[in-house]
């Protein structure tokens, strides 16, 4: 399955390899990569895959689920497709509680001691959906974990999870998909170790210009 999925996400650029002329992220990093999981809401073959994958992972790794929660805003729709597949109900996290109305930050109904599983596009370092992980903690969920389609595998992630005391099963990672590129042609076999070292520590950008 990873290699399924990391061959969807690289067709239809939804992961796009470019060591070559490196990415800006708002943050001011350089990356040679560009992620952006909502291409896959276009593009229905891959969608298929990714959204099977999902409740694949979910009934594998969290048999009890109860509830599917998205994060706000790029995994509602795959939570909301997950969920329709598997029979489950859904909702999401907001990023803040709204300014109006009844000032909901959880949409959806969830009950205290709810069995609920995140679903995340994309993990990095962490932060984001550790977020709302803690919010769904606050009003009495019991999250299971993460269900996630891509993640880095960054230590500052990997670290932060621990710490929160959450589990996430991704359906490909940073790993696989930059060797899925090379077999495929999408970057030279010698970029690994360059996008390796970029995801070992984003801070140092002496990857950039290496000699492949």
């Amino acid at each position: 399955m990873k290699k399924t999925i990391a061959k969807d996400l690289l067709k239809i650029q939804a992961v796009f390899f470019r060591p070559e002329e490196p990415f800006t992220w708002a943050s001011g990093i350089k990356s040679p990569v560009y992620c952006d999981n909502r291409l896959i809401l276009t593009a229905p073959e891959a969608r298929k895959d990714v959204e099977n994958g999902l409740a694949a992972i979910i009934k594998e790794n969290y048999p009890d689920v109860e509830v599917l929660m998205g994060t706000s805003t790029a995994g509602i729709a795959h939570a909301a497709i997950t969920a329709e597949i598997m029979g489950l109900p859904m909702g999401y996290v907001r990023g803040s509680s709204k300014d109006h109305g009844r000032q909901n930050r959880i949409e959806g109904k969830l009950e205290a001691g709810q069995k609920v599983v995140v679903v995340e596009d994309l993990i990095s370092t962490g932060g984001s959906v550790i977020d709302v992980v803690d919010a769904l903690r606050e009003v009495g969920a019991d999250v299971l974990g993460i269900a996630s389609i891509f993640t880095y595998g960054m230590q500052k992630g990997l670290d932060r999870l621990a710490a929160a005391n959450v589990k996430n099963v991704s359906l490909t990672d940073f790993d696989c998909i930059a060797e899925v590129a090379a077999e495929e042609g999408y970057i030279a076999k010698e970029d690994i170790a360059r996008l390796i070292k970029f995801r070992n520590n984003p801070s140092d950008e002496s990857w950039i210009g290496e000699a492949k």
